[in-house]
């Protein structure tokens, strides 16, 4: 049976997981820097344990390790390697990728469990390659727990509702696809139906005019949405477009700028909190009071390296982060090329947090302003953008550069630069989506020749706006 045609299934969810691991994260807490250390090292024995006896692929990459071999002395891995030997990579053999594929291609079954048993998202493919992402009740009831004790410190709700649930709540992203945050929302939604009435998610795939007036008549309290979206929002709360009264807004996904967190601020009059999050790993890091991003280094293993694939020293910023999961056992993530450049800080939080903090420099692509038939400004979302030429244009490795205000130069990576298939495809998905919003008259040129240029985050910057 297909997946467009599948039964629906609950979402998976496993109550005694989930106290065990509300407990544990809850002890973490408080921990000091000495007990946190012990704890990852147990939890990175049973995880390589886990890997070399179920995954095939870590097996041969472990072969002649031991439990005396530091993590350091491991190899490094990459997403297109990892995706390309999907089915060695798990240790579920019941998992397997062209079954996978045909699930998330249906966008109705977002949260539904596979198998009965296992949570599943796929990533934007912001480094060139999108990836599937396993998991399992273990990894969710972790993930479930940092997001509720860690991430919703000091909350907008007020301390007798430390979740938000009774205040109503906007999450801002691309929804046409099983992403994580889409997922999370509709789980939690279908964990807990009385949500419907104040957890509601909204597709920045739409034209801004419709969007405006969504959020107008929903009037959320709190507001998640990446910083991109979150600008434009801004600008239509300047131009009397948009009237919130947030009490909170959430930022994650890209990079926020000082800047950018300081105009925020200024147009919604409200506390502006950033997170750290991946496909990956869906709660990396969360922000204390002082603004500090602490990382949940309990759970997860964070190694700022330079080009040759050396640790870097706190206070410089490396040049990728390879990340290891020390929650999912079902899909392993042993030093993973996350992509990210990451900076610890080498002071002590003001806070007291023994969980270590960083600055974090990601996703650093721009929103387009254009101008539309009318002369009036068009905002395309990077976020929009690229999840456009995924979906409708099946391309991964690209980079949008706008030239002017009314034409785009498209560069093509991989076997699509050779294709004249896959150019036509990126037009004519591009214009339509274009058109949708106002602006008929986009012109589109192909700059072949060139692959698409990095970025400072040191993943390809996919979407560069005219300076």
């Amino acid at each position: 049976m297909g997946a467009a045609t599948a039964e629906r299934s609950a979402p998976a969810f496993d109550a005694l997981r989930s106290a065990r691991a509300m407990g544990e994260v809850l002890r973490d807490g408080t921990a000091s820097a000495a007990e946190l250390a012990q704890r990852q090292a147990q939890r990175l024995r049973a995880l390589l344990d886990a890997a070399r006896r179920g995954s095939r692929l870590y097996a041969q990459l472990h072969r002649g390790a031991d439990a005396h071999t530091p993590l350091a002395a491991l190899p490094a891995v990459t997403k297109p390697a990892l995706m390309q030997r999907f089915d060695d990579w798990v240790t579920d053999p019941a998992l397997r990728l062209d079954t996978l594929r045909a699930f998330v291609a249906d966008p109705d079954r977002a949260a539904d469990a596979w198998l009965g048993r296992y949570t599943v998202w796929e990533s934007s493919g912001s480094s060139g390659e999108p990836g599937l992402f396993v998991e399992d009740p273990q990894a969710m009831a972790v993930y479930d727990a940092l997001e509720w004790l860690r991430r919703a410190r000091a909350p907008a709700g007020g301390w007798f509702d430390p979740l938000r649930l009774a205040r109503r709540q906007a999450l801002v992203v691309a929804t046409g696809g099983h992403f994580a945050s889409h997922v999370s929302l509709q789980r939690l939604r279908r964990l807990n139906p009385w949500l419907g009435a104040t957890l509601r998610s909204f597709s920045i795939l739409q034209p801004l005019d419709a969007l405006l007036a969504e959020l107008q008549a929903w009037q959320p309290a709190v507001l998640a949405t990446y910083p991109t979206a979150a600008s434009m929002l801004g600008d239509a709360v300047d131009a009397g477009a948009l009237r919130l009264t947030l009490a909170e807004l959430d930022t994650g996904g890209e990079t926020l700028g000082a800047a950018l967190r300081a105009r925020l601020t200024r147009q919604f009059g409200c506390a502006v909190r950033d997170h750290y999050g991946a496909s990956e790993f869906l709660s990396i890091g969360w922000e204390c009071a002082h603004g500090r991003m602490h990382m949940n280094t309990d759970w997860v293993i964070l190694e700022p390296v330079d080009a040759r694939g050396r640790p870097v020293p706190p206070g410089q910023l490396s040049h990728t982060t390879l990340l290891t999961n020390l929650a999912n056992h079902v899909q392993p993530l042993i030093r993973y090329d996350l992509g990210d450049r990451l900076r610890w800080h080498d002071a002590p939080c003001p806070c007291g947090s023994a969980l270590p903090a960083a600055e974090v420099v990601g996703r650093c692509d721009d929103a387009l302003r254009m101008r539309g038939d009318d002369g009036r400004r068009v905002t395309l979302l990077p976020l929009a953008l690229t999840t456009v030429l995924e979906d409708n244009a099946g391309v991964f490795d690209f980079q949008l550069r706008q030239r002017d205000a009314r034409t785009l130069v498209l560069r093509l990576g991989g076997d699509a630069a050779r294709s004249a298939a896959a150019r036509e495809r990126c037009h004519r998905a591009l214009r339509a989506y274009a058109a949708a919003l106002g602006l008929r008259r986009l012109a589109i040129v192909d700059e072949t020749g060139h692959a698409p240029a990095h970025g400072r985050s040191g993943k390809v910057q996919r979407v560069i706006a005219a300076r």
